[in-house]
């Protein structure tokens, strides 16, 4: 089969990233021939298709590529027409890439399949949140991010937001897809409220090549780690005002916009040690030997690869109660019920892989970094029930179902 992937970005920046590399990598292994489409950006990795990519974005295209502008119509046409495709698999393609390679693609009777990393489809600012809360008022009137210039560039980033809503509506999108593919029952649920089938969707959750986890050390050192972009909306701040107040180590790794920041904060505060941007090889180590990983999130996460990582190594996530965070992990009242509270939870293999705390609060978060500290945790068996749950092999089934319809 032939198979063409796309994302805005070709390199390990985030999860939406990170998951197309991985299913590229799977896919191949599987025979199959695989071509991507991306925009030129300077991290990316190397790739014998960038020759089709349009430009990194300039501040003039910020105005026209969401609506879907002449190059990338011109090098997408192109590729189609060099590879022709049997499938082609959506991903992070709003603003950089827009939609309307799914309309060119569909025109052509190609099977348009769209894994879905956030909620951009139902809110203009990708993370149906406003001033720290949940919000679904772009859902029914979709001015309201004019409204509350919830987007970057205050009212000129509201506009092109609400535009960029008006064009690509639920009904657009959903007759040039065969199928969405939210990794959470979270954002399937968050995207039928938006008005959207629930026909169209699939829930398939993320999943992780187990052979990158093979023989982890169980051995677990005093500390604990935070890894993903260092930013605001992963709740990274408020993270550190807590361990700030607490007497055990806290290893940040991940790059951000927030991280000179953070690091000129907390630059006299012992216990808060960041590490910066690594790969896989630099940062296993360090989150196989953690006590646990915490995933402090204030935006609607929807199915985190961080978590899926750490508890696949045998390392506890102590998680924001948001989003589909709550769908991974198993607290130790429900591991004993031997039940889980959603079809999706982690609990529904009775093992005990972490904690949950509310969302923002940095005293709940304070207290559950001390009880994850005080806790004991079976960290072989939870090792042993994510690479089962959360196998590339076992997702590669589901997938071809999709593929073919």
């Amino acid at each position: 089969m032939k198979i063409l992937l796309a994302n805005k970005f070709y390199y390990r920046r985030g999860g939406d990233c990170i998951y197309m590399l991985n299913l590229e990598q799977l896919l191949k292994q599987h025979g199959h021939e695989v071509a991507v489409f991306s925009m030129e950006y300077p991290e990316n990795l190397d790739s014998p298709w960038k020759k089709y990519w349009p430009k990194n974005m300039s501040k003039l295209a910020a105005f026209t590529r969401p609506f879907g502008d002449a190059e990338v119509r011109r090098k997408w046409t192109i590729l189609l027409d060099d590879f022709k495709p049997d499938v082609v698999h959506l991903n992070n393609i709003h603003t950089q890439l827009s939609p309307v390679i799914a309309e060119i693609a569909h025109s052509r009777g190609i099977r348009v399949v769209w894994t879905l990393h956030d909620t951009k489809l139902v809110c203009p600012c990708y993370t149906c949140t406003r001033d720290g809360k949940w919000c679904e008022e772009c859902f029914t009137d979709k001015k309201a991010v004019i409204k509350h210039k919830c987007m970057p560039g205050n009212i000129p980033g509201a506009i092109i937001g609400w535009r960029e809503i008006l064009k690509w509506n639920k009904d657009r999108l959903q007759a040039c897809t065969d199928k969405f593919l939210p990794p959470s029952q979270f954002l399937a649920d968050t995207m039928v409220k938006g008005g959207y089938s629930a026909e169209k969707m699939q829930v398939l959750c993320n999943f992780i090549d187990v052979s990158k986890v093979q023989n982890p050390s169980l051995k677990k050192d005093d500390y604990y780690v935070f890894l993903g972009r260092v930013n605001s909306v992963k709740g990274v701040p408020t993270l550190c005002k807590a361990a700030s107040q607490l007497p055990y180590k806290l290893i940040v790794i991940g790059g951000g916009e927030l991280l000179p920041e953070l690091q000129s904060q907390y630059k006299d505060c012992a216990n808060i040690e960041f590490i910066g941007q690594k790969n896989w090889d630099e940062f296993r180590p360090i989150l196989e030997g953690a006590r646990f990983m915490v995933l402090p999130a204030e935006w609607s996460e929807n199915n985190p690869l961080t978590v899926i990582e750490s508890q696949s190594l045998g390392t506890p996530v102590l998680g924001a109660r948001i989003g589909g965070i709550p769908e991974l992990i198993c607290e130790s009242e429900r591991a004993a019920a031997g039940k889980n509270d959603t079809a999706q939870n982690a609990g529904e293999n009775g093992v005990a892989n972490g904690m949950t705390f509310v969302s923002g609060d940095v005293e709940d978060l304070k207290a559950k970094i001390e009880q994850m500290f005080a806790a004991e945790f079976d960290y072989a068996s939870i090792a042993k029930a994510a690479q089962a749950r959360y196998n590339a092999e076992a997702y590669y089934e589901r997938l071809m179902k999709v593929y073919c319809g």
